[in-house]
């Protein structure tokens, strides 16, 4: 879209409104070759090998493709130094090499808005000319730059804050006067509230997109009524901007530059809509692509479309972490084997594995929806539990619709106090 046209618009561009079922058509019109360019990369080769790239250009295509868990990541880099044998690009031809804890490697790419970000700013009111104070770190880890890049794109001036230093960022805030805020929510509140204290003005500030920490709905009512209206999105250094909010704040938009998935923990098996588990994501970055990236986080697709216009799908957002792997009497039990149990007894709806501790004994009980079954059925599913985990266990048959829809394959419900 024309600068001008993009500073008057409510939306970033036509795609954002574009016909779901459009939408679906040209993603996967153009999977077939973002899966041939991932395979340039040795990595990619190996995880996705005797894979097809032109078969796969449906939703059921792309789930039978294997999963690459973020939890992974930091074993394949020390194996196949730096990237994992992912990146598509040379590191000596990429244009910055970025850290993040773990510590996993990510390299950024040239080009305008290499992160997808712009698009999330945009819709928070970011506008090009806007002068906007950048709170994510820039220290070796990508989220300064993640955001930076995406405000450049937009035609804004950026202050690169980073982290600490708090009173030399108030005195920045005062003298230049920024009227837009990128960082994480709860130092947006330290910076206001030092500013207070200082008697130092940053009445200017306006608008914030945040990430990288939870937005109680009380610190956003706070950051309102103190003249910062501020919106979420949903990034990881793999991938650049995921999700984020509109205007609306109902759920978050998925970005036009990626297909999300909501698998069963521990697993690719694509629950349905509605349901909670752990979100999945495809890029079509040519640089460093992710095809089927389990980022280890929960949430759940939203009915409908976003009052604001926009068309694409809607997740809840952050709702936990998926790997709930828990150690049972000294043995891992991980969320891909409570699956696994379910699905060898599809009369099996929601399950739940408790974890408590009875008589200095840890106890596993394994909550199961099911129908009117047969008497002997609890026992063939507790078989099924000791044969997946190699751990004895209990099974309670519960009603369906009974389990909450929480994504949680575990929980441990121990207490060693």
């Amino acid at each position: 879209m024309a600068g001008s046209d993009q500073q008057k618009s409510e939306f970033y561009d036509a795609l954002e409104t574009r016909d779901p079922q459009t939408r679906e058509r040209a993603l996967f019109a153009q999977l077939p070759d973002a899966l041939a360019n991932a395979m340039r990369a040795s990595g990619w080769a190996r995880q996705l090998a005797g894979v097809e790239p032109k078969s796969v250009s449906s939703r059921k295509a792309l789930a039978a493709l294997p999963v690459l868990r973020k939890a992974d990541l930091k074993e394949l880099q020390q194996q196949d130094p730096p990237f994992g044998g992912l990146a598509v690009t040379p590191p000596g031809k990429a244009k910055r090499l970025l850290m993040s804890p773990g510590p996993i490697f990510e390299p950024e790419g040239h080009g305008k808005d290499w992160w997808g970000a712009a698009r999330a700013l945009h819709a928070a009111g970011f506008r090009a000319g806007d002068i906007v104070h950048n709170a994510f770190a820039y220290h070796l880890t990508p989220g300064g730059f993640i955001l930076e890049s995406g405000l450049h794109a937009l035609g804004c001036a950026v202050i690169p804050g980073g982290v600490g230093n708090t009173e030399q960022q108030v005195e920045a805030i005062a003298h230049l006067r920024p009227s837009g805020y990128v960082g994480t929510p709860d130092f947006l509140k330290i910076l206001l509230d030092t500013a207070a204290k200082l008697g130092k003005d940053a009445a200017s500030l306006k608008r914030g997109l945040v990430s990288g920490a939870a937005l109680p709905t009380s610190l956003r009512a706070e950051l309102s009524g103190r003249g910062v209206d501020v919106l979420q999105c949903y990034a990881t250094a793999e991938l650049g901007i995921i999700a984020y909010e509109s205007g609306a704040k109902e759920g978050m938009i998925v970005n036009e530059t990626v297909i999300v998935e909501i698998v069963r923990p521990g697993t690719g098996d694509p629950v349905a809509d509605g349901e909670v588990g752990e979100i999945v994501v495809t890029s079509f970055n040519p640089d460093y692509p992710m095809i089927r990236l389990a980022t280890g986080d929960l949430s759940a697709v939203m009915a409908g479309a976003s009052p604001c216009g926009r068309t694409n799908m809607r997740i809840r957002g952050w709702m936990g972490r998926a790997d709930q792997t828990t150690k049972v009497k000294g043995m891992f039990v991980h969320p891909g084997e409570v699956a696994e149990i379910a699905r060898r007894h599809p009369e099996l709806g929601r399950v739940r594995l408790t974890v408590t501790r009875e008589g200095e004994q840890d106890m596993m009980t394994l909550f199961a929806e099911c129908g009117p079954a047969q008497a002997d059925f609890a026992d063939a599913v507790a078989a099924t539990l000791q044969a997946v985990t190699k751990l004895k266990g209990q099974v309670k048959l519960v009603a369906p619709g009974s389990l909450p829809n929480d994504g949680r394959a575990i929980a441990d419900e121990r207490s060693y106090g």
